[in-house]
């Protein structure tokens, strides 16, 4: 039997680190930071456009794909799949995953190239999406998934919430088909709720709300809160999402080696952790450097967790994603 087996990953985050005060000064915002320090663990991030950087989603991908490739020694002709899992492209049509494909193969070639987009679940979406491309098809070897964000470019100007919380960033693994080994992806196990979609997103610009000068002046574009989330909605979804996975695969939480969460509230994952029943020396954050990179935030957190040694080989990793709209996900796979 085929498996689709994480061989490389590379991380992207534009410009330097901007922490909570000089953020309030680039922004003219104002927040606690304090106690954003202490109940979010957001310390710091990179946003392209308050550092003065041209750069975008497209660019923040091709970095952090790269980075995977060169990871691996495989070269990028070799990619039959391209996959970039975001809810902010780098336009709304051609898909970024398409120019992905052409900045990293420059040309035509016989890859496959769409986007995911279910909110900030959409890389684990992909994942599964590009595992099951691999184990199904014998004539893709690799397969490139890359979770990129740049919501940062929809945050109007004064919008406290949005400067604090979301910034740039972009993660990518590369998956390499494999016949006779233990290791690859597993499973996964999602959920979907459509009636929930008027909480937070980027509204204006498709086709039920078209840009207009109407529209631009009355300021109902960009990011949009248009209702405070539950505090408590990770909580209450994660760990029934992560035992109903782990039952499906016949796996106990004491045999995973490790949990990644999306990265927006280090106090809700440290409540997760212990309904599981698990140590937080299990779990990777890195919302403290990089804030909250939606999309990018799992395959920027397995990153780092690879690199850093806290996982290894042969381990069990459980990623767990949440999405606006919302769409949640959970996968398995063993390194």
């Amino acid at each position: 039997m085929a498996h689709a087996v994480i061989v490389g990953t590379g991380i992207y985050a534009p410009g330097p680190a901007i922490d909570n005060e000089t953020l309030k000064k680039l922004t003219g915002i104002e927040f606690d930071a304090a106690r954003h320090e202490e109940k979010l663990g957001i310390k710091a991030r990179h946003i392209a456009r308050l550092s003065g950087l041209n750069e975008s989603t497209a660019d923040f991908a091709e970095k952090a794909a790269r980075a995977a490739l060169s990871s691996a020694g495989v070269d990028s002709r070799e990619v039959g799949l391209f996959i970039v899992a975001t809810d902010t492209p780098e336009y709304i049509s051609p898909a970024t995953s398409i120019l992905l494909q052409g900045r990293l193969q420059g040309g035509e070639t016989s890859a496959k190239s769409f986007d995911v987009g279910a909110s900030c679940a959409s890389f684990v979406e992909a994942l599964d999406a590009a595992a099951r491309h691999l184990m199904t098809d014998p004539s893709l070897r690799y397969a490139l998934v890359v979770g990129v964000y740049n919501m940062p470019a929809y945050v109007r100007e004064g919008d406290a919430f949005g400067w604090s919380i979301f910034a740039d960033g972009a993660g990518a693994v590369l998956l390499e088909r494999q016949e006779n080994t233990d290791s690859g992806y597993i499973d996964g196990a999602f959920v979907t709720d459509g009636t929930q979609w008027n909480f937070v997103g980027v509204y204006a610009g498709g086709t039920r709300l078209p840009v207009t000068r109407d529209r631009l002046e009355k300021g109902e574009y960009g990011l949009q809160l248009l209702q405070k989330l539950p505090g408590d909605r990770n909580i209450r979804l994660w760990p029934p999402l992560v035992e109903r996975l782990l039952a499906k695969t016949g796996v106990l939480t004491t045999e995973v080696s490790h949990y990644l969460f999306t990265q927006i509230n280090h106090s809700v994952i440290e409540e997760v952790m212990q309904i599981l029943n698990q140590p937080m020396e299990k779990t990777t954050t890195v919302m403290d450097r990089f804030g909250y990179t939606g999309s990018a935030c799992i395959p920027m957190a397995l990153h780092e967790a690879l690199t850093s040694g806290r996982i290894r080989k042969g381990d069990l990793i459980v990623m767990v994603a949440s999405g606006a709209g919302l769409a949640v996900g959970a996968s398995l796979i063993r390194l």
